[in-house]
């Protein structure tokens, strides 16, 4: 794998403090953001870059890592198994009176670079394999896009994988994608890719969970007398009953009309409409009279 410089992408040495990486990563993401910059392949490739690099130097172990074993950072452990079991192996064979010296071709590339060569019989070790590693993406859709099951196409580190998105998927929400992170080492086995979304809601709809609330207005008389009314739900339009001397704020529910269930069939959540009573303006001087009247007839009641 590539060495990546996570410091020279950021801006900063290495003895950055945690501020400092805080800042750079702030500014450079709003920089590159992809809203910012629509359809700029490059800006794109460099957000995720911004990304990755902050991921790992704001966070202390993973930096930590970092810094010590570079670009294989996250085999840091197998590399400590590894250098104990080495170090163990050749004392036993330093105790067994072998002092034949062999070339650095008798050694796994691991155990060369970690070690430089020595002075035992390793030409049996089995050669370590080690994961790759793995990716982190975001895919920003609307809430609309996520009321179905569909497909999507991303790119990541210049490879396109489509993928298909369950309906229902919530804001923040990370699913795996198995294999489709950074190439193994030494046979090993390739990372995976964490695709991490960010649902944008314009609707006039609020989503909680798996239930949907809106509010709808409603006339002074149609509250007070009853009546059919038509309301949105999200997927189109519906006829609701309005009883008589429905109050302001009142909420009624309407049953199996929210947003989709993650990955269940033809499961859905709720819809709360609340309702909210417009006062009529611009009256007329008959119906001040009316309402005039109206008025003495509850205060005589």
């Amino acid at each position: 794998m590539k060495f990546i410089d996570y410091y020279k992408i950021l801006g900063l040495n290495k003895d950055a403090k945690p501020n400092d990486i805080k800042k750079a990563y702030r500014k450079l993401a709003r920089k590159y953001h992809p809203d910012v910059n629509p359809n700029d392949k490059e800006a794109e490739k460099r957000f995720q870059e911004i990304n990755e690099a902050n991921e790992v130097l704001s966070d202390p172990e993973k930096r930590k890592k970092y810094d010590k074993y570079g670009k294989d950072w996250q085999h840091a452990e197998e590399f400590e198994k590894a250098r104990s079991s080495q170090q163990s192996a050749y004392g036993q064979s330093r105790r067994k009176g072998y002092s034949q010296n062999y070339g650095a071709h008798d050694f796994s590339d691991f155990f060369e670079s970690m070690f430089g060569g020595a002075t035992a019989d390793f030409s049996r070790q089995r050669t370590t394999r080690f994961r790759g590693q793995d990716f982190n993406a975001e895919l920003k859709l609307h809430l609309r896009d996520v009321y179905t099951t569909h497909k999507q196409t991303l790119t990541v580190n210049g490879k396109n994988i489509r993928i298909t998105v369950p309906a229902g998927i919530e804001n923040g929400q990370t699913i795996k994608i198995s294999g489709h992170g950074g190439p193994g080492h030494q046979g090993g086995p390739n990372g995976d890719l964490y695709i991490t979304f960010s649902i944008i809601n314009d609707t006039q709809f609020k989503r909680d969970g798996n239930n949907l609330y809106t509010t709808v207005n409603l006339e002074l008389y149609k509250a007070l007398l009853g009546g059919e009314i038509t309301v949105n739900t999200f997927d189109g339009q519906v006829k609701l009953k309005v009883k008589p001397e429905t109050q302001n704020g009142s909420q009624v529910k309407l049953k199996g009309k929210g947003f989709p269930v993650y990955k269940k069939n033809n499961a859905f959540g709720d819809l709360y409409i609340t309702y909210n009573i417009v006062t009529p303006k611009n009256l007329t001087e008959k119906e001040k009279t009316l309402i005039k009247e109206l008025a003495a007839l509850r205060k005589n009641k």
